[in-house]
């Protein structure tokens, strides 16, 4: 019963990611007319925050994704639900989101289920991006270690489709927050060839997408983060 349960959901999940992909095709090759259309498939994006334990802030700063989702709503045809939702790793509700976003400053802890949960999901479609806020690095390397443990994250290089599927990035990931004066850098996992988890180190893209009285960061620093983002958006969409 619970390997029926669990194959129903993988289903449900895949049908919904390929929704997403057909309204995401017919987008790039048909423009408004058929996204209109395609609205009645009632697939409008929404990312999931990940909740973890082991003290870091997975919670802080929830206006960004929601400022993300608009972002993308006024300069694509993707369909969006702009909100804020967070995820336990342990839930099957995982299964109902296509892309995941995991930021914080400290610690973070992967039960087993956890770990088993999310190798289910990334190795079926879905996908991570990771946003180190500061003091992440060492912690999310030693996790996402346990969910893949024969693979290592790799830096992309300039030339990845992620840097330039929808804006340009010459350089990779932009920086948005000074931290220890080391250049922006992008990594990725990989499962059968397929990038399903992208992080950013030193670049703090979510800082740049929250409310601009948090941190007053000048319109076109912000800009570069919408932007990054979208691009990080329409690539797990279309991969």
């Amino acid at each position: 019963m619970k390997g029926l349960k669990k194959m129903k959901k993988k289903f449900l999940f895949a049908n919904y990611l390929n929704n997403l992909l057909i309204i995401a095709i017919f987008i790039f090759f048909c423009g408004e007319n058929l996204f209109s259309q395609k609205l009645s498939l009632n697939s409008k994006l929404k990312i999931a925050r990940v909740k973890y334990s082991g003290g870091g802030d997975w919670y802080n700063d929830p206006s960004g994704e929601v400022n993300l989702l608009k972002f993308i709503r006024e300069n694509t045809n993707i369909p969006v639900e702009p909100v804020y939702e967070w995820v336990d790793l342990s839930s099957q509700n995982l299964f109902s989101y296509p892309i995941l976003f995991l930021t914080g400053h400290g610690n973070v802890n992967f039960s087993e289920r956890e770990v088993e949960n999310l190798r289910t999901y990334l190795k079926n479609g879905g996908f991570l991006y990771i946003d180190d806020d500061y003091g992440l690095d060492k912690f999310i390397r030693r996790e996402m270690k346990k969910v893949f443990p024969n693979e290592e994250f790799v830096e992309l290089p300039f030339n990845h489709p992620i840097y330039s599927i929808h804006f340009k990035f010459e350089k990779g990931p932009p920086k948005i927050h000074e931290h220890d004066n080391k250049p922006p850098a992008g990594y990725g996992l990989f499962y059968n060839g397929r990038l399903c988890v992208f992080y950013t180190y030193e670049s703090n893209l979510g800082d740049g997408w929250v409310d601009p009285d948090i941190y007053k960061d000048p319109p076109e620093i912000r800009e570069k983060a919408f932007k990054m983002g979208t691009n990080i958006v329409i690539y797990a969409l279309t991969h």
